[in-house]
């Protein structure tokens, strides 16, 4: 994980991780897989993108080995890119990248989208819907073509000098050459999610829309359902395939993020913050909110936790 990384919670006994943008942390992070760590190896879930390139080909070992995420018959090649869907869990064999010469790289969707806080928002996102393709194993492997690649292992050379000497400017200048990896990645996806994209990409947008919207007051899936002239179980079956998660997953989470902002940047009251998110019943409120992040809200305020979105 990059050192932006924090454990937020645990969902059924696997550890959530979310991406905490402060002033003093780059928007963007990359890592290589060089060294060993344990705690990679471990299934884990994370709630901001990610893609990793193989940059390498490195035959398997005598006894077959892991394959990589996804492709349990074919072993890593250079020019693999996998991309990670937010959400998902992820079991990704660690040692088998880090024989391919892999390189991740993770960053904050709102910086790349500029919708602040909004946690629903950057999913509508053009060039970061492929990052929600909704795989079983959470990762969708794609091919670089060989023309490509001296120019992905410049982009991310200069992505990581940018981050490592931190040049006045260098967020702006990590932003932009993330951005170039982005609308690569987005061409690559096109032929595998060009159906995806004509068919769902303005119905994930309209269901983002719905909970931007409306988070605030009573919301339910039936409430989603209706806006957008689906049948409950049409609309949970087809935002679970894509994004991972269910309607009322995405509903929890813009509503604790918004109260995750307000724990941490205003004095309300705890009752107050819970109206705010939706949650007129402060206990309630309380209940949801230990529940997904571990700790009660007045515990989480007491902390300081920075704000995760």
């Amino acid at each position: 994980m990059p050192e932006s990384a924090r454990l937020d919670r645990y969902r059924g006994g696997v550890p959530v991780y979310r991406y905490v943008l402060e002033p003093q942390t780059p928007p963007v992070q990359v890592l290589r897989f060089e060294h060993d760590d344990p705690h990679r190896d471990r299934p884990h879930i994370h709630d901001f993108p990610a893609l990793l390139y193989v940059t390498r080909d490195e035959e398997p070992p005598a006894d077959g080995g892991a394959a990589a995420p996804g492709t349990e018959q074919e072993w890593p090649r250079a020019g693999d890119l996998y991309l990670v869907a937010p959400g998902n869990v992820v079991r990704p064999p660690v040692s088998t990248f880090r024989r391919t010469g892999a390189t991740a790289v993770f960053f904050a969707p709102e910086a790349v989208s500029h919708q602040g806080s909004r946690a629903a928002s950057w999913r509508s996102h053009p060039l970061l819907f492929p990052f929600l393709h909704g795989t079983p194993t959470g990762l969708l492997r794609l091919r670089v073509p060989a023309a490509e690649r001296p120019e992905w292992t410049r982009t991310i050379g200069a992505l990581e000098t940018e981050l490592a000497q931190r040049r006045d400017g260098y967020r702006q200048a990590a932003l932009a050459h993330l951005t170039l990896l982005l609308v690569s990645v987005a061409r690559l996806a096109g032929d595998v999610l060009g159906d995806l994209r004509r068919s769902d990409e303005p119905l994930l947008a309209e269901v983002f829309g719905v909970i931007e919207r409306r988070y605030r007051g009573p919301l339910s899936l039936r409430d989603v359902a209706a806006e957008v002239r689906l049948t409950p179980g049409h609309l949970t079956t087809a935002v679970r395939r894509k994004t991972g998660r269910t309607v009322q997953d995405w509903i929890t989470e813009r509503r604790m993020s918004e109260a995750r902002r307000l724990l941490t940047e205003t004095d309300l009251a705890l009752g107050t913050v819970g109206r705010r998110v939706g949650y007129p019943d402060g206990g309630y409120f309380a209940r949801v909110f230990r529940r997904e992040h571990g700790i009660p809200p007045r515990d989480w305020r007491a902390a300081g936790h920075p704000p995760s979105r």
